[in-house]
């Protein structure tokens, strides 16, 4: 598979403390217009760390206008367009000085309105991924705001419903799904394949996005399948669940075409029993538990609360092989402020609890580390998952500012 989702004077600022008493910059501008600071959320950050998500976001939008094409799209060298002009898309129009009539935006959300094919799926058919393709292009249309595109929107959950795997539904080995098949639930690249967790965590921001409550049949259905990829052998029967660390993570696929072999794309668990969690998918699993409508009571939602706790960093993708840490970590970041928003609380306890965390300010801190001067994002380190292609990356990052500055 080709492609896939999943400054060292800023660092020496960074780690002297020195950024937040730096005189102010000039903003970026974009079309002739020098771009204001986003508004901080009261109370949820102190205003060094509001101001430096700001700018790191205004510098990630000047990026990325730099780069979109004269369709007026964005992609991964020439790939899924209509995916990756989405991201983007979202990223501008939750800036204060875009929305979906800015021309530079009308030309983007046109282009992607033209990938709808008939079914209501947005994506390239040549290309496939039409899940994550149509998924990604729903938040996007759903943060335009805009009802000329509530069309569009309907049109995609209609279609995504019809990509949930449903109980008597054919399994790629010519079997019928049942009630406690591993599939049940979940989706997959597009057609009724094999499910994994971030194509749902995917479909399921899509249709949260949407407005898709989360007591819809669907989501429930949804919440069946999250749960099998669920590291807690209390509330997941299948074997691997009982044989390995019973952390309360989340791994990738409770099942492959084997729907007797899981898979976590951090390897197996400890002495080589049970399979690993790790931080990205953990995070994806965490805020699929609530998008679903669990409580923070829940004990399975306490369950990756905890593991959230224990395995807290932000220098790479959490509990992922030491020499492997930094694959996925910039898509990591988007989970993580996603999840955590989602929670809705500023301060989350160490473990043991000595100390707390500011999620925000942490990821701030960390961004602005990892920033380039010229605004972009880029995991050098590992391009796994496509995060060698900074338009991709920036796009990602500049959200998850964005999530940390929402309240």
């Amino acid at each position: 598979m080709k492609y896939a989702f999943f400054g060292m004077s800023v660092l020496l600022a960074v780690a002297a403390g020195g950024w937040c008493d730096e005189p102010a910059k000039a903003q970026p501008s974009i079309d002739g217009k020098v771009l204001s600071l986003p508004p901080a959320p009261e109370g949820a950050m102190d205003a060094a760390h509001a101001k430096r998500a700001g700018e790191l976001i205004n510098r990630g939008l000047a990026y990325l206008a730099s780069k979109q094409q004269p369709d007026g799209g964005w992609s991964i060298d020439g790939a899924f367009t209509p995916a990756v002009t989405a991201l983007a898309a979202k990223a501008f129009v939750q800036h204060p000085d875009f929305n979906s009539q800015t021309p530079r935006l009308k030309k983007a959300y046109g282009l992607m309105l033209r990938y709808q094919q008939p079914d209501g799926a947005i994506y390239d058919p040549k290309e496939g991924r039409s899940n994550y393709c149509t998924a990604i292009a729903l938040t996007g249309l759903a943060a335009a705001n805009d009802p000329a595109y509530k069309p569009a929107i309907d049109k995609a959950v209609a279609y995504l419903r019809t990509l949930q795997i449903q109980p008597g539904a054919e399994s790629p080995d010519g079997k019928k799904i049942t009630e406690d098949h591993p599939y049940l639930g979940g989706v997959s690249y597009g057609e009724h394949g094999r499910p994994d967790l971030n194509n749902l965590g995917w479909w399921m921001e899509g249709m949260h996005s949407a407005g898709v409550p989360a007591d819809d049949p669907a989501m429930q259905r949804a919440l069946h399948f999250v749960v099998r990829c669920q590291n807690r052998s209390e509330s997941n029967p299948l074997p691997w669940a009982a044989e390995g660390p019973n952390d309360g993570g989340f791994i990738y696929a409770p099942a492959q075409r084997d729907v007797r072999v899981a898979e976590s794309k951090a390897g197996p668990g400890p002495a080589g029993k049970g399979l690993t969690s790790y931080g990205s998918i953990s995070y994806v699993g965490w805020k699929s538990l609530l998008y679903a409508g669990l409580k923070h009571d829940d004990p399975r939602v306490q369950g990756v609360y905890t593991w959230i706790r224990r395995h807290w960093t932000l220098a790479g993708n959490p509990n992922m092989p030491k020499d492997r840490s930094q694959e996925g970590v910039y898509y990591y970041y988007l989970a993580f402020a996603r999840a955590l928003r989602a929670w809705g609380e500023n301060q989350i306890p160490s473990y043991p609890e000595k100390t707390t965390h500011n999620w925000r300010e942490e990821l701030v801190d960390e961004l602005a580390r990892r920033v380039h001067p010229d605004g972009s994002f880029c995991n050098e380190k590992a391009s796994r998952w496509s995060e060698g292609n900074p338009v991709l990356v920036t796009a990602y990052e500049v959200q998850a500012l964005q999530e940390a500055m929402k309240k």
